[in-house]
C-alpha cells in the first residue's frame, strides 16, 4: 500500500513551489528537470509533452524522484521517490491550465501540440519532509 503523504508534503505540492523531477535515461544515467506539480489525493501530477525527455524516460522506466522546496523558505523541503502509474492525455489542457494558473495566474501558454499533452501521475513510494535550521540570506 502506498504511503499517505504528510500534511507538510501535501502543502508543498499544493503550493506554487518548484520541484525537480529525476528520471532515468536508457543508459541508466539520471536526467533532472524543473517542473510544476499538483496533488490529486496522494498522487503527484506533472504535465509535459510526449516528446519530452521526462515523458520518454518514464515510458521506458517508470521510476522517478522529486525534490520540492518552498519558495518562501528553500530549507523546507520534500524528497520523494515513486513511479509513474498513469499517463493521462490532456489535449484540452484542463489539468495543465489548472496547474499553470497556480504558478502564473494564467492559462498554460504553449498550445501548439494539444494531442501530445500528457499528465504523468506519480504514485509515491517513499517520502521525507525536512525543515533545516537555516535562514536563506544570500550575500
Amino acid at each position: 500500500m502506498p504511503p499517505t503523504l504528510s500534511d507538510d508534503i501535501k502543502a508543498l505540492v499544493r503550493g506554487p513551489n518548484f520541484a525537480h523531477l529525476a528520471s532515468l535515461m536508457s543508459d541508466g544515467s539520471p536526467q533532472v528537470a524543473p517542473v510544476w506539480v499538483d496533488l490529486e489525493r496522494d498522487t503527484i501530477l506533472v504535465g509535459t509533452g510526449e516528446g519530452s525527455l521526462k515523458a520518454k524516460n518514464t515510458r521506458r522506466d517508470a521510476r522517478v524522484a522529486l525534490s520540492i522546496i518552498a519558495m518562501d523558505n528553500p530549507y523546507r523541503e520534500a524528497q520523494i521517490r515513486g513511479r509513474v502509474v498513469e499517463r493521462r492525455p490532456d489535449a484540452d489542457f484542463a489539468t495543465m491550465d489548472r496547474i499553470s494558473r497556480k504558478y502564473t495566474n494564467k492559462p498554460f501558454p504553449f498550445r501548439d501540440k494539444p494531442a501530445e499533452r500528457v499528465v504523468l501521475v506519480i504514485a509515491v513510494e517513499r517520502a521525507r519532509f525536512t525543515v533545516l535550521p537555516f535562514v536563506h540570506a544570500p550575500a
